[in-house]
């Protein structure tokens, strides 16, 4: 028998009361009620048995797909999520995973944490957990990790096509929002910031009076790959180098009451240690705040390659039955006054997707000193490096999981001792793309993308067999212009390379000791730190 399923009356009513100051109220509860009907009746006279809250899911996810990527739904599971990201601790195994249709990828195990400590590495792919396999749930597999801390759990787990099986004795887990900091050169202070949550300040300042303490008279601050998070520790962070009621960022919105103006509340811990802040493609959001806010200051010479463009602000607002919508409500600007978001979703090409602004359309501003920068999408570093940047082709070997399977292949296959020795060679990197090549290793660049819409208009137009030969000699041409550019950017993809093949052996302590003797965006800081002049002249 079909189930009916009507809308609650007191559900609706209270929506209509958080809505209430809209001025489009009617609208509004129009619409709803329109929907309302609609989703009643198709319960309880279409054809086939059809799932409510599936139903429900689909919709809710149509409403929010022409909106930002970053206005979301959270179920009951994923709103905890957050909030394990945004405390920095949660009960579990200790290990970064990726969940699949059919297994669990050990992406990284925490150094000396329950994963680690039950021998599993990174690239391990766990099939079974107690008795459950895992290609029979269709729930997130993931779930059944978790548990109180002393509970343990066996798993069965493929590696290099073995299956073995090793019981996990859960505990708490502290991630670090500062995972490392040192002292190098004797007087340079190194922090590794990882992402905003609520210990980030407290972890950040605390390395820095450390390392001061040590000898440090100037700072290195590493914000490569940091995703963001919380804007109070982005506002904190940058006042640790600035004076009180400084305006480190400005948000706007059509609703009045987001409009707001973030100023430093504290005393600085030093306000003028020389500074150089890293950034690259993966620098997000919260990170870009604090690269954004003390580049428009003057404070510190940003060093990498430009960073991610997220300038959009959003909020969790709480649903019912402990769901909750994470919507965005305002747009951030930098001191200067520049937005750094870079793609606008509200305007969209004729494939549906949000345009970017063209170079040509960049606007300058200044800085507190009178420097030029500029908007457009991200921060743009004042020292710009290929090692940081993440090119169409590099982002494609990530997303494939082409940099993480071949590191998987390098660990089983060479003896490391120790991180000070290694070297990723030339035949490290021919072996690399012969990897690629085995594993069919494929993308879809841009131009193959409409030169495959231009076939299907020909095919519509009766033309596609007088042209399939020469389009078949283009695509060959494409494939190989693909090739070289996977060479063209080798300083990237061995950055990568390295960068993941060392913390297999060595831990993710062992890949920040080798990058500080080696990585070329640290090495360039510290050269700039050491050149008092060039880092003066930069930011004056």
């Amino acid at each position: 028998m079909k189930k009916r399923i009507l809308i609650p009356i007191v559900a609706v009513g209270i929506f209509f009361t958080t809505v209430s100051f809209k001025s489009d109220f009617f609208e509004i509860a129009k619409q709803i009620e329109i929907f309302t009907t609609l989703f009643k009746e198709l319960n309880m006279n279409y054809v086939d048995e059809v799932t409510p809250a599936t139903l429900m899911d689909k919709a809710i996810k149509g409403m929010l797909d022409d909106l930002d990527p970053y206005t979301v739904y959270w179920n009951e599971q994923q709103v905890e999520d957050a909030k394990i990201n945004n405390s920095g601790t949660y009960t579990g195994i200790g290990a970064i995973a990726q969940s699949r249709k059919d297994k669990i990828i050990i992406v990284e195990p925490y150094k000396d944490y329950p994963a680690d400590k039950a021998g599993l590495k990174a690239g391990d792919e766990i099939v079974k957990i107690g008795n459950i396999t895992i290609a029979d749930l269709q729930d997130d597999a993931g779930e059944l990790l978790k548990g109180t801390p002393g509970s343990k759990v066996e798993v069965t787990y493929k590696r290099q096509g073995k299956t073995a099986t090793t019981t996990i004795t859960r505990d708490a887990v502290e991630i670090k929002a500062v995972p490392f900091y040192k002292l190098i050169n004797n007087d340079i202070g190194y922090i590794v910031l990882s992402q905003f949550n609520r210990k980030t300040t407290t972890e950040t300042k605390a390395a820095l009076v450390d390392l001061k303490s040590q000898g440090a008279k100037k700072i290195i601050l590493d914000l490569r790959g940091n995703p963001g998070g919380l804007l109070s520790e982005a506002i904190n962070i940058v006042n640790l180098f600035v004076d009180k009621g400084e305006v480190i960022t400005t948000t706007k919105s059509v609703i009045e009451k987001y409009n707001q103006v973030y100023k430093t509340k504290f005393d600085p811990v030093d306000k003028e240690i020389p500074l150089v802040v890293l950034v690259n493609g993966r620098s997000a959001s919260a990170s870009e705040i604090v690269s954004g806010g003390l580049q428009d200051l003057d404070r510190a010479v940003i060093v990498g390659a430009r960073s991610f463009g997220k300038g959009l602000v959003q909020r969790p607002k709480k649903l019912t039955y402990g769901t909750q919508l994470k919507v965005t409500i305002s747009r951030y600007y930098t001191p200067s006054g520049r937005s750094i978001q870079a793609l606008d979703y509200w305007h969209r090409d004729e494939n549906g997707d949000p345009v970017r602004k063209d170079a040509k359309e960049y606007n300058a501003f200044k800085t507190k000193g009178g420097r030029t920068v500029y908007d457009g999408g991200g921060i743009l570093p004042d020292i710009e490096l290929k090692s940081a940047v993440y090119s169409p082709i590099t982002t494609a070997l990530l997303k494939d999981n082409a940099i993480f399977d071949y590191a998987t292949k390098y660990y089983y296959s060479h003896q490391l001792s120790d991180w000070q020795n290694f070297k990723f060679t030339e035949a490290d990197f021919q072996d690399f793309l012969k990897f690629l090549k085995a594993n069919n290793f494929e993308y879809e660049t841009e131009t193959e993308k409409k030169f495959a819409e231009g076939l299907k208009i020909a095919d519509n137009d009766d033309l596609s067999k007088d042209i399939s030969a020469s389009y078949n000699q283009l695509m060959a041409a494409i494939d190989s212009a693909k090739d070289k550019a996977i060479v063209d950017k080798k300083v990237e993809v061995e950055s990568l390379l390295t960068d993941e093949i060392l913390k297999r052996y060595f831990y993710r302590e062992g890949l920040y000791n080798y990058q500080i003797e080696h990585n070329p965006e640290i090495l360039e800081a510290v050269s700039v730190l050491n050149d008092e002049g060039r880092y003066s002249k930069i930011l004056k």
